[in-house]
């Protein structure tokens, strides 16, 4: 997916190899060590050739070798700066190895100090979001302009419901149960993710042939956005989603209030970003087992509470780092003005 998006923007791209090694397993721990030390030896190599001046990180396993080849690969002469954004709020077992001789540390909100040596060079950045999210976020008419955008009425609640690229089959589905009862009351704006979508489309034939016409014009289904995803936050009143990194940084710009369900097949990032939120009152956490029980009250409670929802966007709101982008572009030019300096 990151290849698509670089190469779609005019970036040039390269691949080096990597593995994981938490929670892998003992009979897959050799060859993805093997792995690594091809990725080690890829990495010095582009490092030799492009000579940068400093390298951002923004976590994955993929990001172990690069560093070790930055900091162990080099002469000391030629080792870039190396500078760290960590997206959720604990960071994954990749960017804890690399704080450890990090030059600068951009994370999302205070509460990631604890995770990191109290001496180490912590910058709260915020979390970086796409310049059309402002935009839209800023328009005082965006509702409106929105739902036109959707062919929606800017009149009634709007619910938007995602899960990434990929999407998240199991809110798909606890959606798709209860969405001829949602449709009551609301509209709903779908991204599937491409995974679902064949899926979705079916379930969307079968829901045309039983709805009136009005009632099925309430929905709208998308695999994938990509420029229009700001205009889905502008247009939403509440969302369903996961809870990664980015709801850190959308929700509050846009003061979306939102149905977190973090992913339960992996570590626990997921719930951390998602209890930071809700214990600010700006969001709920609904565990994925109790979808199909829960999400439709949990819903129709939100939605039918107009200050609820009010206070929630306030609390959002108040989250907000709009210029998170920029503090981390001034890091990243600091660490490379000591580095001109130091050569």
């Amino acid at each position: 997916m990151e290849a698509q998006i670089v190469r779609r923007m005019g970036i040039p791209y390269e691949e080096i190899p990597a593995a994981g090694v938490h929670g892998v397993g003992w009979k897959r721990l050799p060859s993805n060590a093997l792995q690594i030390g091809r990725g080690i030896i890829a990495s010095r190599t582009i490092l030799r050739r492009f000579q940068p001046q400093v390298i951002l990180f923004t976590g994955g396993y993929l990001a172990f070798p690069m560093a070790i080849a930055a900091r162990y690969g080099l002469s000391r002469a030629r080792q870039p700066k190396i500078v760290l954004y960590v997206p959720d709020i604990e960071p994954a077992l990749a960017l804890k190895v690399i704080s450890r001789f990090a030059d600068q540390i951009n994370v999302t909100a205070e509460v990631s100090r604890q995770y990191f040596h109290p001496k180490a060079p912590i910058n709260v950045s915020g979390y970086p979001i796409r310049a059309e999210h402002y935009e839209w976020a800023t328009n005082p008419q965006r509702k409106q302009k929105a739902c036109q955008l959707f062919q929606l009425d800017a009149q009634l609640p709007t619910l938007l419901v995602f899960g990434g690229s990929k999407g998240a089959r199991s809110i798909n589905r606890a959606v798709l149960a209860i969405l001829p009862q949602l449709l009551e009351f609301i509209q709903v704006l779908h991204i599937s993710g491409h995974r679902d979508w064949e899926e979705v489309q079916q379930f969307q034939k079968q829901l045309k042939a039983k709805l009136p016409e009005e009632r099925f014009q309430r929905y709208r289904s998308f695999p994938y956005l990509h420029e229009e995803m700001s205009a889905a936050f502008a247009a939403a009143d509440l969302a369903v989603c996961r809870a990664g990194a980015s709801v850190l940084g959308e929700l509050p710009l846009f003061g979306l209030a939102a149905i977190l369900v973090p992913y339960p097949y992996a570590w626990h990032y997921q719930q951390v970003n998602a209890e930071y939120l809700a214990k600010r009152r700006a969001a709920r956490i609904l565990q994925d087992h109790d979808l199909g029980s829960k999400l439709l009250p949990e819903i129709q409670t939100l939605l039918g509470n107009s200050s609820m929802l009010a206070k929630m966007r306030d609390r959002l709101q108040s989250l907000a780092q709009p210029f998170a982008a920029y503090s981390i572009a001034e890091s990243i030019l600091q660490a490379a003005t000591e580095s001109r300096g130091r050569s």
